[in-house]
């Protein structure tokens, strides 16, 4: 196994627990304990991990994250502008996946007029908005994140191998071009990373404020999205560096 790939496998048992320790990366492994002490310092200058005594855990980056409360009344207009955009493309009988997130949150608010919806989601708020519809809702299995209201966990994401999601609805903290879409904390970076590959068309919802930002976990390259669905507030710049691209950028209307 190349390092790199060891790395990133690493990296994803180290989303399931709080702390994973030397002996048993190196039993996992079967590497040494010099190799294992390597492979945590590169995690850790990557700043996805924090070295800690005896192993390592995932390295939170909340500080640099705003406060769901915050961005729920952050650019209110536009996210529910794009809301109401999302649902011009579910249909009747569609199984979605509905993002955890303050953008994603508002597709919920615009489907009661849809029938015969499977709705997937690791977000309690959407849930909470469903709750006394008629679709068929199902919650991923996991751990909660008290910050963000979510679902995250990086095995459990295994069980959604046989659904078939026609459409997907992901949130991200950063849009480029060049570079895709990242977000700040690895545990949803690693849900949204599985949820796009189990999905037969993926769309980003996210505001402009995002764009032209890169920020510390990579989720996906563009040539993995199908839609971008954004405010009407996106430079012209921004919007001329997408044209060639394949993702399609959508403007919704505030």
């Amino acid at each position: 196994m190349l390092p790199s790939e060891r790395q990133k496998k690493i990296l994803e048992l180290a989303t399931t627990k709080e702390v994973v320790t030397i002996p048993e990366l190196m039993n996992t492994f079967d590497i040494s304990i010099e190799t294992v002490r390597r492979d945590l310092s590169i995690l850790e200058k990557q700043g996805v991990i924090q070295k800690i005594y005896g192993g390592a855990k995932i390295k939170e980056a909340n500080f640099y994250e705003p406060a769901m409360e915050s961005r729920m009344i952050d650019q209110l207009v536009q996210k529910e502008a794009i809301g109401k955009k999302c649902c011009e493309f579910i249909h009747d009988g569609n199984c979605i996946f509905i993002d955890s997130g303050t953008t994603t949150y508002h597709i919920a608010k615009y489907l009661t007029h849809k029938k015969n919806l499977t709705i997937i989601t690791n977000s309690i708020p959407v849930i909470n908005e469903l709750m006394d519809t008629d679709f068929e809702i199902i919650i991923i299995g996991g751990k909660i994140r008290h910050s963000e209201r979510s679902v995250v966990s990086y095995d459990y994401i295994f069980n959604f191998s046989q659904l078939n999601i026609q459409k997907s609805f992901i949130c991200a903290s950063g849009i480029t071009a060049e570079n895709g879409v990242s977000d700040f904390n690895m545990q949803e970076a690693v849900t949204r990373k599985m949820i796009i590959e189990r999905s037969k068309e993926v769309f980003v919802a996210a505001d402009s404020s995002k764009f032209d930002k890169d920020v510390t976990i990579s989720i996906a390259g563009l040539n993995k999205i199908d839609y971008i669905i954004t405010d009407a507030n996106l430079s012209q710049n921004t919007v001329n560096s997408f044209k060639k691209c394949a993702t399609r950028l959508i403007l919704a209307d505030g």
